[in-house]
C-alpha cells in the first residue's frame, strides 16, 4: 500500500494519498460516525453561524466509547502505513476526528495547520482524512512543503475567527494559498481513501454543494521524536489533567502505543 515514492513524495510535501487505506472499513467507519452524531462528546461542535446553509458538524476524542472507531484503529493496519510514511517505528495514538458535511454547506473548512494546536510536536507525526462518501469538490486541499515552513501558522476559532491563543504575533498570519500561487496538492476520492498529512500541514477543504453528505473520518497518530510541548493557552484537544510535563512523550495509558 505504501511505495518508497509515497514515502518521499509525504517527506518532501508533507502529504500523500493512500488509496484504500480503510475500504474494507467504511461501513464500520459510517456506524461509527452515526452514532457519534446521535450521541455527541463534550468536544462536539457544529460550525455554522445563523443564516449559514447546510450543516458542519465535527467532533474528537471519542475512539475510547464508539467500539467502530477503536476496531479500525487497532486493527486496520493503519498504523503500519503511519510508520512507513512518517519513517518511525514506533506509532502512538494521539486522537480521532469525526467532520460532517451536510448537502448544501457551502462553508469552507479555513486554512490552518493543526499542529498549533496541540501540545505534542515532531517531525514525525500524522493525520489521515479519510471520506466515507464519494468526494469531488469537497475534498481536502493542502499546501505542499508547507509542513517545513519556519515559523507556524496562526491557530484561528473556526466560527469566531479570532486567535486561538493570546500572543498571535509570535505565529505568521494565515495565508491565502490560492491568491498567492501556492501549490496546492487535492484528489478526487472513493469511501476508503485517505490523505495522509504532516501535523504542520496547512490544509483547507472547499464546502459541499454537491446533493450528497461528506462524512470524514480522521486519525491523528505520532511517531517516536514526537514529544509534549508548552502552549500559551488551552489546546485542542484539551485532555484536561494530562500531567504531562514538556519533553516528555506522550503518556501510554491514555495514548496507546499501536506499533513499538
Amino acid at each position: 500500500m505504501v511505495t518508497d515514492q509515497m514515502v518521499e513524495d509525504f517527506q518532501r510535501d508533507g502529504v500523500v494519498l493512500v488509496k484504500g487505506l480503510w475500504k474494507d472499513w467504511v461501513e464500520p467507519l459510517r456506524a461509527g460516525i452515526a452514532r457519534n452524531m446521535a450521541e455527541p462528546g463534550p468536544y462536539a461542535a457544529e460550525n455554522l453561524k445563523p443564516g449559514e446553509p447546510g450543516r458542519f458538524f465535527d467532533d474528537y476524542c471519542n475512539w475510547e466509547r464508539i467500539p467502530e472507531f477503536r476496531d479500525v484503529i487497532f486493527n486496520s493496519g493503519v498504523a503500519d502505513v503511519a510508520a512507513k510514511l512518517m519513517r518511525s517505528q514506533r506509532v502512538q495514538m494521539f486522537h480521532d476526528h469525526v467532520l460532517v458535511k451536510e448537502p448544501g454547506t457551502s462553508k469552507p473548512t479555513p486554512w490552518h495547520q493543526d499542529g498549533p494546536y496541540y501540545f505534542v510536536a515532531g517531525r514525525q507525526t500524522i493525520s489521515f482524512w479519510s471520506p466515507l462518501d464519494p468526494v469531488t469538490q469537497a475534498s481536502l486541499r493542502c499546501v505542499a512543503g508547507s509542513h517545513l515552513w519556519p515559523k507556524e501558522v496562526l491557530p484561528k476559532r473556526w466560527l469566531a475567527d479570532t486567535a486561538f491563543y493570546p500572543d498571535p504575533e509570535k505565529y505568521m498570519p494565515v495565508p491565502d494559498p490560492d491568491a498567492e500561487g501556492m501549490k496546492v496538492l487535492e484528489w478526487e476520492m472513493e469511501p476508503g481513501d485517505a490523505v495522509a498529512f504532516d501535523y504542520l500541514t496547512l490544509h483547507g477543504a472547499r464546502g459541499n454543494e454537491a446533493a450528497t453528505r461528506r462524512r470524514a473520518f480522521s486519525l491523528r497518530l505520532v511517531g517516536e521524536d514526537a514529544r509534549v510541548v508548552d502552549r500559551p493557552g488551552r489546546t485542542s484537544p484539551p485532555y484536561p489533567g494530562h500531567d504531562m510535563k514538556a519533553g516528555e512523550r506522550l503518556r501510554e495509558d491514555w495514548f496507546p502505543v499501536l506499533r513499538a
